[in-house]
């Protein structure tokens, strides 16, 4: 049977009826949680498996934002709180270290519940003046740093059994607005782009999954965004950066994009975008992303196969002695 090329969310801690019957209709190829989907482990555990019942499909991709600070959809009582990225980037030598560590707990707390993909790392650098929605996420104001720090956020997560998923390619460090309430638009000169935006992403071109960026670079497309932008996907993303893994869309719910969500949809297909992402969980805004969204076929599915293989078991793990580590390593930094 045919999957459909997109990620969808659902509104509450279960599935009513018209959300089975909607998602076994549609055949998605995955499913994200956020804060309004998390309940105690239990239900967590079993809304995952209720999604990928609905489409038959045990290894179905089951997506989360668990970043730490201010994106962290699990967290107390039921699972710990996580910094946010910028603590590792202060951390000098030990960053990578204990960033990898934080993302492998991480990957327990995610994998123990039926969730197989982390949105992270976030590899956009901010510059002074941009807005804060990236903001104290970002692991710092170098390149070099975000790359490093998160290689070993990805590191970890796989470790763990979960697969990571870049953000928000091809940076959106200087955007001077909230992509989920305006447009941003980007003035920089390409040279700056390549060499401060773009070079975490080229550092690890070689990660399974990445997420658009809704900004419009100027220097490059200055009429389109880059989830809805072909050039922007073609010269910068797959040959400039060298990215050959899944493209996702960022949430085409968000204000950064205009006109019906088929318009939307297709316009992000036609861009090179492989798979659609709808997260509010509102049936009647989804089922015009499906109108504009294709089978998964082609280069999509070949990518979209390639990152699942890639899933491994989790590997040997102190629980307690990681977080006393983690915890320990946490203390002495600040």
């Amino acid at each position: 049977m045919t999957t459909r090329a997109l990620i969808l969310g659902c509104a509450g801690r279960t599935l009513s009826a018209e959300e089975t019957a909607f998602f076994r209709e549609v055949r998605p190829w995955g499913f994200i949680l956020f804060k309004r989907n998390i309940g105690t482990p239990d239900e967590v555990r079993a809304l995952t498996e209720a999604l990928r019942v609905t489409i038959g499909r045990a290894d179905a991709p089951v997506l989360i934002d668990q970043e730490g600070g201010r994106v962290q959809r699990m967290g107390p009582p039921h699972w710990p709180s996580y910094p946010p990225g910028r603590t590792f980037g202060r951390l000098d030598g030990s960053a990578a270290t204990v960033a990898r560590l934080g993302a492998r707990l991480m990957a327990h707390d995610l994998a123990s519940v039926g969730i197989n993909v982390d949105c992270a790392p976030v590899l956009d650098v901010p510059v002074a003046g941009a807005h804060d929605v990236i903001g104290d996420r970002a692991y710092g104001d170098r390149a070099e740093a975000v790359a490093a720090i998160g290689r070993a956020v990805a590191e970890g997560l796989m470790a763990g059994g979960v697969l990571p998923v870049m953000k928000h390619i091809p940076g959106h460090g200087r955007a001077a607005c909230d992509s989920h309430k305006g447009l941003p638009v980007v003035e920089a000169s390409r040279e700056s782009l390549d060499a401060h935006d773009f070079a975490p992403f080229r550092a690890l071109a070689d990660l399974p999954m990445a997420m658009s960026a809704h900004v419009v670079y100027a220097s490059i497309d200055a009429s389109r965004p880059a989830t809805q932008s072909r050039r922007m996907i073609e010269e910068v993303i797959r040959a400039s950066i060298g990215f050959d893994g899944l493209l996702m869309s960022d949430d085409l719910s968000m204000h950064a994009l205009t006109g019906s969500f088929r318009d939307r949809a297709e316009a992000a297909f036609a861009a090179g975008i492989d798979v659609a992402l709808h997260c509010n969980g509102e049936i009647a805004e989804m089922r015009g992303v499906v109108e504009g969204t294709p089978d998964l076929a082609g280069d999509a599915l070949r990518r979209a196969d390639a990152a699942l293989a890639l899933l491994r078991p989790a590997s040997d793990l102190d629980l307690a002695e990681a977080r006393a580590t983690f915890a320990k390593a946490l203390a002495q930094a600040a």
